[in-house]
Parts: C-alpha cells; sequence; structure tokens
C-alpha cells in the first residue's frame, strides 16, 4: 500500500461508473477503494469489482478486509422540517451531486440548525417552534443553493459519457478553472470569479460539450442521464484494502 501512503486516486469512465466515479484513498493503515451511481444500481458490484482492478497493480500484496455499500441522499429533501423536528446532514438529502461529498455540509447543517434554535429560545429560555427550524433552512438555500445546483449540472453534463469525461478532464487543465475549482472546494460555495475569464470558460465549456457530444455519436453503449432524472439517492460501495 506505499504507493497510497501519500496519495488519492479518481477513476472515470463507464467501467467504473456510468454517472460518478471511482476513487482511492488511504486511511490510517489500509486504503479505501470504491465508486458509485444512481442509475445502474443493481451493476454496482461489477463497478466496484472495475474499480479494484484499476488499483490492482498498486495495491498488488494487499488483501480485502471489508466490502461494504449503502445508499447516498444526493439532493436536499423537498420537506426538511415538520413542527419542531428539523432534517440536518444526510437526512436531509445534502451530499453534493459530482463530489459525492457530504461530511462537512452535514456538519455545518447541524451547527447552522442549532444556532437558529438558540437565537429563537433566546439561549433556552424560551420553547422555539418550527419557525426557527424555517429561518435555518431559509438561511442554507441562500447559502448553499448555487453550489448544489452548479454540481447537478457538472454531473449530468460531465458523467454521462467516456467523451464528454474526457472533455471535462481537457477542460480542468486549465488554470482557471483549477483556480476556481479549489476556491469553491476550499470555501464549500460557488466562488465569484474574474468575468472575462468566466466568459472565456464558458466558450471553453460548450466547445468541450459539443466534442463531447460529437464523439458520443460514435459510442452507442454509453448511458444518457437527461436534465430530468428524479432519482435523489446514489448507490455507493467500497472496499477496504490492507
Amino acid at each position: 500500500m506505499k504507493y497510497y501512503e501519500n496519495l488519492a486516486e479518481m477513476y472515470v469512465g463507464d467501467d467504473v461508473s456510468p454517472d460518478f466515479y471511482g476513487w482511492v484513498f488511504p486511511k490510517y493503515d489500509h486504503v479505501a477503494v470504491g465508486t458509485g451511481t444512481v442509475v445502474n444500481k443493481t451493476a454496482i458490484k461489477q463497478y466496484q469489482q472495475a474499480t479494484r482492478d484499476r488499483a490492482k497493480v498498486k495495491t498488488e500484496g494487499g488483501k480485502i478486509i471489508r466490502v461494504e455499500a449503502h445508499p447516498i441522499p444526493e439532493h436536499p429533501r423537498p420537506r426538511r422540517c415538520k413542527g419542531r423536528i428539523a432534517l440536518v446532514g444526510d437526512a436531509a438529502g445534502y451530499v453534493t451531486k459530482c463530489s459525492g461529498e457530504g461530511i462537512y455540509f452535514a456538519a455545518k447543517s447541524g451547527r447552522m440548525c442549532a444556532e437558529a434554535i438558540v437565537q429563537a429560545s433566546e439561549g433556552g429560555k424560551k420553547m422555539a417552534g418550527e419557525q426557527a427550524i424555517r429561518s435555518y433552512l431559509d438561511k442554507w438555500d441562500r447559502k448553499y443553493w448555487a453550489t448544489y445546483k452548479v454540481l447537478d449540472i457538472l454531473q449530468k453534463v460531465f458523467y454521462r459519457s467516456n467523451p464528454a469525461r474526457e472533455a471535462f478532464v481537457e477542460m480542468c487543465e486549465d488554470s482557471y478553472v483549477q483556480k476556481m475549482t479549489f476556491d469553491s472546494y476550499l470555501y464549500k460555495t460557488v466562488v465569484p470569479g474574474n468575468p472575462l475569464d468566466d466568459a472565456k470558460l464558458l466558450f471553453n465549456t460548450v466547445a468541450s460539450v459539443v466534442r463531447a457530444n460529437a464523439l458520443r455519436s460514435t459510442n452507442s453503449n454509453s448511458v444518457d442521464v437527461s436534465f430530468g432524472s428524479k432519482a435523489t439517492e446514489e448507490f455507493q460501495a467500497r472496499t477496504v484494502t490492507a
């Protein structure tokens, strides 16, 4: 496992997932190898094996110590509060599309909800009702709605076929894209950029998508994911290898 001591890898391709990505990352004395999908959950074991195959040479000599899988809610629930009950984290569907990140948003939503209740209760002096919870939801949506929407669009546009993924990788070679991606990931929100650079990025993105669609027409085995998809849960599986 020495190869992964200070390194994590991400794999894309129809073999590891038709609409997500595969990953390998170190965890103390072992590595986690995983993938996920929304559009073909019944094939999750096949995708999991393909991800292990991708990392086979680099994990040679290791052994599988645990295999697990579970559904991950990837879209905010339409109803996140009722009376004095509030949903936060995974229960509220706060896992992001495209990246599959959820830990930060689970902790952040719990904190924001607690702060709203403390403020409404005046530090515990009176009972906080549904209005306090709704104030947390309003604040959350104002702060993070754009982040979820942008990542949702990115996943639907660039994770739908191998040519689209290649176009996405090509686009990510741009230094401006790398900066915007890093800043947005660091601050967990869509960071405003330079208007001129944004216009160039839009042009390059459209060009990448057009090129991907042209290449895709020759690949009838690609999986289509429409913008009207109502799937909200991604089935993720991982293998723990020591």
